[in-house]
């Protein structure tokens, strides 16, 4: 019984497998696959609601951590030889930061948000976005997506590890970190379900002591942008979620207090 189970086994290991993901409706399935020297195609950018659902579905099956997004600056910043200090790595709140604050983004700051993206997408990009750039300290600004499920559900300790994950390849590579609080929110207007306050508090609570036990900055935007109930303060979010200029320049001096708490300034 137990031979017949075995040949049974490899049996079906040996049978071919279906390679790519292909989804039904896709404007972009005929994409390069498999290891190529230009993997990201230039796309028009969607202009009505159907094109971004498809959009994002194409991006979640075929760059998962959208590393075509910031390749061509990426290479182009390389390329320049100019020095990079911080890298910005996050999500929407990040990403939006550039387009509300761009003077911030100077003397070697680099935004590298991506709106949506949760921490294992992050973490794919990681090497990619920070590494491979050499910045001298990098910001990590993460957790509003995975709490939301943006990327179907975790855990805590899933959304931790992939935090811990990155700030490893950080120290690995001579970048120091900086961890960021996860912002206040009371609720996601994309996800109206979900009841985030405690889930932030208890991660921003974790923030803190891992960034405290491994000699990390840790930059408390939380307590600068949160009303005692959990939410973000009037007039610093457009929706409850996504800092507002006045949220931003609220967040400013904090970044640039830990940026100076991390690397010296020449």
């Amino acid at each position: 019984m137990i031979r017949a189970v075995s040949i049974a086994a490899l049996t079906l290991v040996a049978l071919p497998v279906a390679a790519q993901t292909n989804v039904p409706g896709d404007p972009y399935a005929g994409d390069p696959v498999g290891i190529v020297a230009a993997p990201c195609p230039a796309h028009p950018s969607p202009t009505d609601g159907a094109g971004w659902e498809a959009w994002k579905l194409h991006s979640l099956t075929r760059d998962f951590g959208q590393l075509c997004r910031y390749r061509a600056q990426n290479e182009q910043l390389k390329a320049s030889n100019t020095p990079v200090r911080v890298v910005f790595m996050g999500d929407s709140i990040t990403d939006n930061w550039i387009g509300a604050d761009a003077g911030l983004f100077t003397g070697g700051l680099v935004d590298r948000g991506i709106s949506g993206q949760t921490t294992p997408q992050m973490l794919v990009r990681f090497r990619e976005d920070v590494v491979a750039l050499k910045p001298r300290a990098v910001h990590i600004m993460a957790g509003t997506n995975d709490i939301a499920g943006n990327t179907g559900a975790s855990t805590m300790e899933i959304v931790q590890g992939n935090i811990a994950s990155m700030a490893d390849l950080a120290r690995a590579n001579g970048i120091k970190v900086i961890l960021a609080s996860t912002p206040p929110a009371a609720a996601f207007p994309w996800s109206k379900d979900k009841q985030p306050v405690p889930q932030i508090r208890a991660l921003n609570s974790w923030l803190k002591a891992y960034a405290a036990k491994n000699g990390f900055t840790y930059v408390d935007y939380y307590t600068a942008l949160a009303t005692p109930e959990g939410a973000m303060k009037p007039g610093l979010a457009s929706d409850g979620v996504h800092p507002t200029p006045a949220g931003y320049a609220v967040m400013r001096p904090l970044a640039l207090a830990a940026i100076r708490r991390t690397v010296a300034t020449k």
